[in-house]
């Protein structure tokens, strides 16, 4: 195993198949040193496992769980990525990470939620995954999830 894969066993975590697009797109690009991912949605096996706009309040996803599906988004763009390139201790440094966050008109939590993502990449890559960053709440996301996580990583 390598460095990146013996990290995700010791924070007990394992990537998953690679989403299937929902439109006509794959997954992830590789373009000089750089490898760009499509907009992962948190995917648990092909379903997902929250929809709606996050906010506060009855009938909203809370914060924290749109946090935890920031982290699941990184772990299916992370899947892209090694799907494409074949081992992740390629990957030298996490450029940059999008999120969308389908927010409440009232919610302005988009940075918190997006930690969720921003903090797994820290645990996985250490100063590897310190990354420029967007945190943009919108309206709608495909499917209706809560987020949309997008990666640009750094290859060796």
């Amino acid at each position: 195993m390598g460095v990146v894969a013996d990290r995700l066993a010791e924070l007990g975590l394992t990537l998953p198949a690679v989403a299937a697009p929902v439109a006509t797109y794959v997954p992830a690009v590789k373009s000089g040193n750089y490898v760009y991912t499509s907009g992962q949605l948190p995917f648990v096996d092909g379903v997902l496992p929250a929809t709606g706009k996050v906010g506060d309040g009855p009938g909203l996803v809370p914060q924290a769980v749109a946090a935890g599906l920031a982290r699941t988004a990184t772990l299916n763009a992370l899947a892209a990525v090694g799907a494409l390139i074949g081992d992740l201790d390629k990957i030298s440094r996490v450029v940059k990470v999008t999120g969308f966050v389908a927010s409440d008109p009232s919610f302005t939590g988009q940075p918190k939620v997006i930690n969720g993502a921003s903090d797994l990449l820290g645990e996985i890559f250490g100063d590897g995954g310190v990354h420029a960053r967007s945190a943009v709440g919108v309206a709608v996301l495909p499917l209706d999830s809560p987020v949309e996580l997008e990666l640009l990583v750094e290859l060796h």
